[in-house]
């Protein structure tokens, strides 16, 4: 069953900085979208980035400009490096595919932005 390990979480202050892992195993990471999501206390789970084979990224607009998505398709994994961090990015952050309609969540990595 396809796997996915995040990591990197935390809690942090404000305008602070955090940069998240992913570990996928058991699919073929190379010929995938991979996207981070986020679900925040009381809300939906939302994409907030995504990455193609090509690399080319999409972004939320609440997240634009501030994170980042990587990925090392030789280390089968993904990566979110958060800058400028406000109270409204606390949440899980959960990474996947974006293309597949049936998601294997991993246990998620908490941020928590506070001072």
């Amino acid at each position: 069953q396809v796997q996915f390990v995040e990591s990197g979480g935390g809690l942090v202050q404000p305008g602070g900085s955090l940069r998240l892992s992913c570990v996928a195993s058991r699919f073929i990471f190379s010929i995938y979208t991979m996207g981070w999501y986020r679900q925040g206390p009381g809300k939906q789970r939302e994409l907030v980035a995504s990455i193609t084979i090509g690399g080319s990224t999409n972004y939320a607009d609440s997240v634009k400009g501030r994170f980042t998505i990587t990925r090392d398709n030789a280390k089968n994994t993904v990566y979110l490096q958060m800058n400028s961090l406000k109270p409204e990015d606390t949440a899980g952050y959960f990474c996947e595919r974006p293309q597949i309609s049936q998601k294997s969540w991993g246990q998620g990595t908490q941020v928590t932005v506070s001072s």
